[in-house]
């Protein structure tokens, strides 16, 4: 099968998470060559009309979409898959439709609230701050500003980027009040990609949970728990930029990876896999994804984004998942695969990758 890797073009002197995509992309075109597919590197800019034209002309059987950004900005990041669903061209991972509605980090905390899905209390977005809408929501009243102003306090994010944009440990201030946290946000949206909100800060344990289509419900990956080890009193205990992508910087060196819990854990454990097998379900994702956790010191978890393309470079946090659950990466590519999109007007002939039939057109 002929496939066309799509990702967003990185200047030579990119930053180390704009970087990470060509990692990404080099380990996926040598497992899809290990599987026998024919594979067509496609860089893509904000030019669309571009991207179009060389689809065309290569004329793939499927897009694997490892589109991050678009034009420095992930606000753009559903742009790519919208064009595909417009070609009527079949492509990996989740919908136009999900991706956007899971970068948009409100919006999805919106979604979750309504589904009753626990996440923290958020103020925002800023600047263009959304009605609130009052939903028949399982989890009870909608959580505001006033319900947790004695908790941990605010922590701004940015609205639509990723990868930990914008939370430098060396600057990160927690606000203690909302109306810290307003101010916060005016002054800090301009280095936050333009939009950012504020979050109920949850001062506890921090997980993340990914998921890998199976033939039926998603298969969730062994839980992953970061730890904080040695954070002196005082420091903040986030997975900010430095902890993902600066190797020799404190963070990054005090942040390791665990999968192994006692037994004491155990009910927490099967609550952030339901949680995580409900994000799938209600976001409508495909392929794979990942969803980050907070526990409190209650023992109570909370969602804090939901990511419908995580990083598959061999050194993150998927692919460690996958080692512990004793599934080969290639594999994984190949699942992956197999639950690809496919346009309704598709309806003929079958695609087969990873032991899950599709159909394709002849």
């Amino acid at each position: 099968m002929r496939i066309a890797i799509v990702y967003n073009a990185v200047m030579g002197f990119g930053a180390p998470d704009e970087q990470d995509v060509l990692v990404q992309l080099h380990s996926v075109a040598a497992a899809l060559s290990d599987m026998g597919h024919r594979v067509a590197e496609t860089p893509c800019t904000l030019d669309l009309e571009d991207l179009k034209l060389r689809l065309e002309s290569i004329r793939p059987d499927l897009v694997f979409n490892l589109v991050e950004s678009l034009g420095g900005s992930g606000r753009l990041i559903y742009l790519v898959p919208a064009l595909l669903d417009a070609m009527t061209l079949p492509y990996t991972g989740s919908s136009a439709a999900a991706i956007h509605l899971t970068s948009h980090k409100t919006m999805a905390k919106e979604r979750m609230w309504a589904a009753g899905m626990p996440t923290p209390a958020w103020i925002g977005p800023f600047p263009e701050e959304l009605p609130r809408i009052e939903y028949p929501a399982a989890a009870g009243p909608r959580p505001t500003a006033d319900s947790v102003a004695a908790n941990g306090g605010w922590i701004v994010k940015s609205l639509w980027e990723h990868a930990s944009v914008g939370l430098d440990e060396a600057s990160l201030q927690l606000c203690d009040t909302a109306a810290d946290a307003r101010r916060a946000m005016h002054a800090r949206a301009a280095e936050l990609g333009g939009s950012c909100f504020a979050e109920s800060f949850v001062d506890g344990r921090e997980f993340n949970l990914s998921l890998l289509a199976a033939d039926g419900p998603p298969q969730v990956l062994p839980p992953a728990e970061i730890r904080f080890e040695g954070f002196p009193d005082g420091k903040p205990k986030i997975v900010g930029y430095r902890a993902k992508w600066q190797a020799d910087s404190y963070e990054y060196q005090h942040t390791p990876r665990r999968f192994d819990f006692d037994p004491q854990d155990g009910k927490l454990i099967k609550r952030l896999r339901g949680l995580a097998a409900d994000s799938w379900r209600v976001f409508g994702l495909r392929g794979y994804a990942r969803v980050d956790f907070r526990v409190d010191a209650g023992g109570r978890p909370w969602i804090l984004e939901i990511n419908a393309n995580p990083c598959l470079s061999p050194d993150a946090g998927f692919a460690a998942a996958l080692a512990a659950a004793g599934t080969d990466y290639t594999t994984a590519i190949g699942r992956i695969l197999g639950d690809a999109s496919i346009h309704p007007s598709q309806s003929s002939g079958t695609l087969f990758s990873g032991g899950v039939n599709k159909t394709f057109p002849q």
